[in-house]
């Protein structure tokens, strides 16, 4: 088994004078990202490896991210990953993740609800500094492709108090695909999916 750890940037600016790849992050954005590095080390999610577009605003995330995390495993900032589609995400980790076992991918909307569309299908919305947890059925990163299925076992997001929350909690065996007509999970008042 192996853990896919998808991670949309945080919160950025939209200022028209600045290319897009050089946007930065908030301040909202730099604390929601911060937040969700203390998250994942209190979820024992940390990354063994993480891979990053070289867009300004990915890299500030995972700068952030890194400190709330107190992360300081092996980064790979990767300017294939900038505004990337599924196979290209799939051809970076197969190329960079090597022997770890959980890895996580720091990049860009559409491109990451796609990436776990393709491997869960199902469709989810990832915010910004939302988090996936994927679980893949495969021994080895190289075994990686566009037909590879997943479990998503949860998405993690910042809540408008600061506080990060996991919104969702999977209940499918790793492998399976949903029920057709599962259709997309609802939000509770509680901010756990439900079916």
């Amino acid at each position: 088994m192996r853990t896919l750890l998808i991670l949309r940037h945080a919160k950025s600016g939209h200022d028209e004078r600045v290319p897009d790849k050089q946007r930065t992050l908030t301040s909202r954005g730099r604390k929601d990202a911060r937040r969700m590095g203390e998250l994942v080390r209190e979820g024992n999610l940390l990354p063994d490896r993480v891979l990053c577009s070289t867009a300004t605003r990915a890299r500030e995330t995972f700068e952030f991210l890194a400190q709330g995390a107190k992360l300081d495993g092996p980064v790979d900032f990767l300017d294939a990953l900038y505004l990337a589609g599924p196979a290209a995400i799939f051809r970076e980790i197969r190329a960079h993740a090597g022997p770890s076992e959980r890895v996580m991918v720091v990049g860009h909307h559409p491109g990451l609800e796609r990436l776990v569309s393709n491997l869960t299908g199902e469709r989810v919305e990832l915010k910004t500094t939302a988090l996936a947890e994927c679980i893949l059925p495969v021994k080895s990163w190289s075994e990686l492709d566009l037909e590879t299925t997943a479990t998503l076992r949860s998405i993690f997001q910042p809540s408008c108090s600061g506080r990060s929350t996991a919104v969702r909690r999977a209940r499918r065996e790793v492998g399976q695909r949903p029920r057709p007509d599962a259709g997309r999970p609802r939000q509770s008042a509680m901010g756990r999916w439900n079916r």
